[in-house]
């Protein structure tokens, strides 16, 4: 269950008084999927999961066509080579600044952070060469890696020829120590501008952004040689709230990139 809904009525006691009428309270819980529309072509994208794909998912989706028969049949101006766009040409159906390329290999949710507390988690592959996790705004160029520039920020996890685990954003980089949890929470204070990640088994606090939001913000990902799947429709943990309260996100430990 992603949410619960409650049906209350109050009643005064001390007079006998009747039941009131009954009010629904709904638990809030910030619901998104992935945005295939804005993924790299080299990401088989579900609603709430992703693989990367050395052949080209647009690839795969033509072959898939092709094998169900929708009126098509394998001859060359059909073929699966004919289907894999240029480098240097937008797909005629994927266009836009949202459509990543070249070593982007990034999708984005389709639900936009304008305010409020904000709470997901994501679990990838331990075996990925390369994972990220964060949020972005809209405007990140179909280029630009997570973390590269000052309209990104995020945790990656590397794992091709020597690990590590950093903290980046506008091309800094911090680096956090191990071990690397396979499963992390991801909690946004718009408001406040507080973007933390946390050991979702555990809630142990890894490293909080201190930013200042100035447009609204995408939960944003990116993964190399890998999978990853998404838990979305969470409540904020309250022990992610009580951490919150006692500043412990700003302790010496975990220094903001800013």
């Amino acid at each position: 269950m992603k949410y619960m809904n409650f049906r209350v009525k109050a009643c005064n006691k001390a007079v006998a008084g009747e039941f009131s009428e009954s009010v629904t309270l709904e638990t809030p819980a910030f619901m998104f999927r992935l945005d295939a529309s804005t993924s790299h072509q080299n990401l088989r994208v579900d609603d709430l999961s992703v693989e990367w794909d050395a052949m080209g998912g647009k690839v795969q989706d033509i072959k898939a066509r092709e094998k169900d028969g929708k009126g098509r049949t394998a001859s060359p101006v059909n073929s699966p080579a004919r289907g894999v766009p240029s480098p240097k040409r937008m797909p005629s159906g994927r266009g836009g600044r949202d459509r990543f390329t070249a070593e982007s290999y990034t999708v984005l949710g389709d639900t936009l952070i304008d305010g409020g507390e904000h709470y997901w988690e994501v679990r990838y592959e331990p075996d990925s060469k390369a994972f990220g996790v964060g949020v972005a705004y809209r405007s990140l160029g179909r280029f630009e890696q997570l973390g590269k520039t000052a309209a990104s920020w995020c945790l990656h996890v590397n794992n091709w020829l020597q690990v590590s685990f950093t903290a980046k954003h506008a091309n800094k980089a911090k680096v956090l120590e191990p071990p690397v949890p396979d499963c992390l929470g991801v909690h946004c204070d718009f408001h406040q501008g507080l973007l933390s990640f946390y050991n979702a088994r555990t809630k142990q606090l890894v490293h909080t952004f201190k930013a200042k939001f100035t447009q609204p913000v995408l939960p944003a990902f990116t993964v190399w040689c890998g999978s990853f799947q998404v838990m979305t429709g969470l409540q904020v943990p309250s022990s992610v709230r009580c951490l919150q309260k006692r500043g412990s996100a700003t302790s010496s430990s975990n220094t903001s990139l800013t």
